[in-house]
């Protein structure tokens, strides 16, 4: 079993030729009416460029406020993460997060909501360059058809559709998805991992992916960060994903392998790390 412990993670950089994205140290403290409470606890990885990471966790590991930090949406309380040596204490367009909930405007139409990222980055682009980026970005979601339709006629798939084509449509240099199949049904969420593993071949953008289901994270992930539990959480172990690519669904699923890996971390989040239960 390939694994990386958290103190071998700390030093993630020897391992990755490109160090691209570091998380360095990094801990995260809210004051609250009981007093501090720590979210993170000196959490450390290093991402090399175009690479496609999974985190996993249970709710309330600091997830999602890792990759909050990694946006810029929100800052560490000691340490810092850093893209490309630059420090990272603010949102931009190198960094796009698809949310789990779609975040459409519901009055625009998919080409409208996408349109509105493509000017809000490239307000100096002439206005034909603008809407052939939007174009060719539902494109490759397979939306072009549907481009005129508001949110509310489109299905939860088709919708999250609009909010890749959004993300990828500014060519960021990083991908941040929470767990944005998590309301799928099993087929579409299938179909939009298959859509994902496309686009990040073709665009070769780094990906940071939170999910719940290691199935999905051992079809898509190049490494599996695993997260122990809240408060203060930090990196358990990194598990690295073997499978050749272009993965094919049912030839790793009839790899002993994958249910190694799939046993392993599920050991990991039900018996290492469960939740306590009154």
């Amino acid at each position: 079993m390939q694994t990386t412990n958290s103190n071998v993670a700390l030093d993630r950089k020897s391992q990755v030729a490109n160090p691209f994205l570091v998380i360095e140290d990094v801990s995260k403290v809210y004051r609250t009416p009981d007093g501090l409470h720590t979210v993170l606890d000196g959490v450390n990885l290093t991402v090399g460029e175009g690479e496609f990471i999974c985190l996993i966790g249970h709710s309330g590991c600091g997830k999602s406020t890792l990759l909050n930090m990694v946006s810029g949406f929100n800052t560490p309380t000691t340490g810092e993460v850093r893209l490309q040596d630059r420090r990272i204490d603010r949102p931009g367009p190198d960094r796009m997060m698809v949310f789990q909930n779609y975040s459409l405007l519901p009055w625009m139409s998919a080409f409208d909501n996408v349109y509105l990222a493509v000017d809000a980055v490239y307000p100096n682009k002439p206005e034909q360059q603008k809407k052939g980026l939007v174009k060719e970005y539902l494109n490759l979601v397979g939306l072009s058809e549907a481009a005129d339709k508001k949110p509310t006629q489109l299905s939860g798939g088709m919708k999250q559709r609009v909010a890749i084509a959004r993300a990828l449509a500014i060519h960021p240099e990083i991908l941040i998805l929470d767990e944005p199949f998590g309301a799928l049904d099993a087929i579409t969420r299938e179909e939009l991992q298959e859509e994902l593993l496309k686009i990040w071949r073709e665009h070769q953008v780094t990906v940071l992916m939170i999910t719940h289901d290691i199935d999905e994270a051992l079809f898509l992930a190049d490494r599996l960060v695993m997260m122990t539990n809240g408060p203060h959480a930090k990196i358990g172990e990194v598990l690295d994903i073997p499978f050749p690519r272009p993965r094919n669904r049912a030839k790793i699923m009839e790899d002993s392998t994958y249910y190694e890996l799939r046993n392993y971390a599920l050991d990991f989040l039900f018996r290492r790390f469960a939740h306590d239960v009154d």
